[in-house]
């Protein structure tokens, strides 16, 4: 009976022995499984994770990029249109100076002119007086006496106030009479040669002077 029983004892000790070292090896798979999940779950779900946030931050930096070349854009179309209303103002600028100027060069013998309608006779269209002209100067002294040839200095310098009265350039200038007028006084009857302007001027001369313009005809026709 002893004996059977420590047999019997034997026999479940080593059972039990059996049965634990079972139990640990499972117990031990189930650590390592457990061990492996974990780590596929932290290591592998990171760089899971990684490629999109890279991926994002590639998109992030495109888009900013774009960002950067439509505001670019933007400010290139900007200083364009201001470089186009910069350019715009500056023209109305000079076109304004450039009136001013014009009216500020404007001769004071323009502002003066007194103009009338008809004249001395029916061939006159309007007449001119102004008490701007000046006499228009002479290389002649002493005592004078107007002198009616053509290559004399006083018929020159009468010719020279008629142009100065007229603006009639002596080289466009066809002269049908230059006569005396009274003491000191002359008057010439002018065309352009084209006849397209035609004048009676009347001058007088001062001493030490010159000729100078007293009246202008334009006329309709020259008799």
């Amino acid at each position: 009976m002893k004996g059977n029983n420590r047999e019997s004892r034997f026999g479940k000790r080593e059972k039990r022995k059996k049965t634990n070292i079972i139990l640990n090896s499972l117990i031990a798979l189930v650590i390592i499984l457990i061990i492996v999940v974990s780590a596929k779950i932290f290591f592998g779900g990171n760089n899971d994770q990684a490629l999109p946030a890279d991926e994002q931050t590639a998109s992030e930096s495109k888009q900013n990029e774009k960002n950067k070349e439509d505001k670019g854009n933007d400010i290139e179309q900007n200083e364009d249109k201001d470089e186009v209303k910069a350019d715009k103002e500056s023209e109305e600028e000079e076109k304004e100076t450039e009136t001013e100027e014009n009216a500020e060069e404007e001769p004071e013998e323009d502002k003066e002119q007194v103009v009338t309608e008809g004249g001395s006779g029916p061939d006159v269209e309007k007449t001119i007086e102004n008490p701007a002209w000046k006499p228009v100067g002479t290389t002649q002294t002493g005592e004078h006496t107007a002198v009616y040839d053509q290559n004399h200095a006083d018929w020159q310098e009468m010719l020279s106030a008629i142009s100065y009265a007229t603006g009639v350039d002596q080289g466009n200038m066809t002269v049908w009479f230059l006569g005396n007028n009274g003491p000191n006084s002359s008057v010439g009857t002018i065309s352009t040669k084209d006849q397209s302007e035609k004048y009676r001027v009347y001058i007088d001369w001062v001493d030490g002077e010159g000729w100078k313009p007293s009246r202008v005809e334009v006329l309709n026709a020259i008799n």
